[in-house]
């Protein structure tokens, strides 16, 4: 592999921390989770001591005000050990940083500090049954009423929906306006009308847990508006960079993970009286999937360092989010093929990553809407 140059020393001391951690508090208990369908609650108060989430919270805040390096570290080791019970990035990767970016002092005092601590687990609410990427066409409601606004209808597909304690809320405050109609709207888990539905049950990631939302009703105070009123969309578009790389961190340490995995069963494995490394095929998809990987390693942490400078446009990180994902699962369903019938035994990491990549294609705004992205950056001038 080509020497990263994307992170300091002091950013690998941190991730020998992280992958501590993850050794001793998460491995032990993930298959557990697995079954339960989401991690123990206390997690998140034990990552908050350790000082794992929202490492960019500025420390006026009760933050260590680091830079997104910090995160990506997280989201490595993650998904090297194929934690994909762990909502942490979505936390302090997406929803955190909308406070952050576009919150009064008010809700910063009130919120981010305790957010740091594991105290305050955060999602945030933007799929609707009906809407999937389609950001700007939501049905969910917020009308005025006073000093409040009320809020109807649903969401669905939320990570971190079941311990979520705030819920950044996408909906309409001018159904009429299109996306200059979409407002973020800060909602406590706790407010009158605000419901969560059971834990979905998905194929892959069977640790996270993931919700419905439901509300009717709910009575929000304008002061929990972030933001500006009808700025929501033009929001939700400046945030998706940091979102989708964060996607393609995780997706290139999965699938450096699983072809490590993968080199070393081939080795030991026996087939015809010889191990499946000995055999052509084994050797030639390992060399292209090894040379491959290389090159999305180099670009994501290429597009790492455009976050740093904060050039990541919304056109390169929908190539980054597009390629890496396409290629993670590409990779680990080569990667099962090598396993042959073990490959497809849940006991097996690299089956537990097969099901659990799936979902990254889907997320973050699809894989065709990536396409759709880059196509009109291609052709504006067309």
């Amino acid at each position: 592999m080509i020497p990263r140059t994307v992170f300091n020393e002091d950013h690998e001391q941190f991730r020998d921390t992280v992958r501590k951690f993850l050794e001793n508090e998460v491995a032990p208990h993930h298959a557990r989770w697995e079954k339960e369908g989401q991690v123990d609650r206390a997690l998140w108060n034990k990552a908050g001591e350790m000082g794992f989430l929202c490492p960019q919270v500025p420390e006026a805040f009760g933050g260590l005000g680091l830079d997104y390096g910090y995160n990506a570290i997280v989201d490595e080791e993650i998904g090297r050990a194929s934690f994909t019970g762990i909502g942490w990035g979505l936390h302090s990767d997406i929803a955190v940083p909308y406070i952050v970016n576009y919150g009064t002092d008010q809700q910063k005092e009130k919120y981010l500090s305790r957010c740091v601590t594991g105290e305050v687990v955060t999602a945030i609410a933007m799929t609707e049954p009906g809407t999937g990427s389609d950001l700007q066409n939501v049905r969910t409601t917020a009308l005025r009423d006073g000093d409040h606004y009320v809020l109807n209808g649903s969401k669905t597909f939320i990570t971190n929906g079941q311990h979520a304690d705030l819920v950044i809320v996408v909906a309409k405050t001018d159904p009429s306006a299109g996306a200059a109609g979409v407002s973020l709207l800060l909602v406590e888990a706790d407010s009158p009308g605000f419901k969560k539905g059971t834990n979905l049950e998905k194929v892959g990631m069977k640790a996270q847990d993931t919700s419905e939302l439901f509300f009717d009703d709910v009575r929000v105070p304008v002061e929990n508006l972030l933001g500006a009123e009808g700025h929501g969309f033009i929001y939700l578009m400046q945030e998706l960079p940091q979102e989708r790389l964060g996607v393609a961190v995780s997706a290139i340490a999965n699938a450096e993970a699983a072809l490590g995995w993968t080199v070393d069963y081939v080795k030991e494995r026996n087939a015809f009286g010889r191990p499946v490394a000995r055999f052509q095929n084994t050797q030639f998809k390992l060399a292209e999937l090894a040379s491959e990987l290389t090159a999305m390693r180099v670009f994501v942490d290429r597009c790492l360092e455009l976050h740093y400078e904060k050039k990541l446009d919304i056109d390169t990180a929908a190539k980054a989010k597009l390629l890496t994902t396409d290629f993670q699962c590409k990779l680990l369903d080569e990667c099962v093929q090598l396993h042959g019938g073990y490959g497809y035994m849940w006991e097996y990491p690299i089956a537990r990553a097969w099901a659990d990549a799936r979902v990254q294609r889907i997320y973050a705004g699809t894989n065709e809407i990536m396409k759709l992205i880059v196509a009109r950056e291609l052709l504006k001038d067309g």
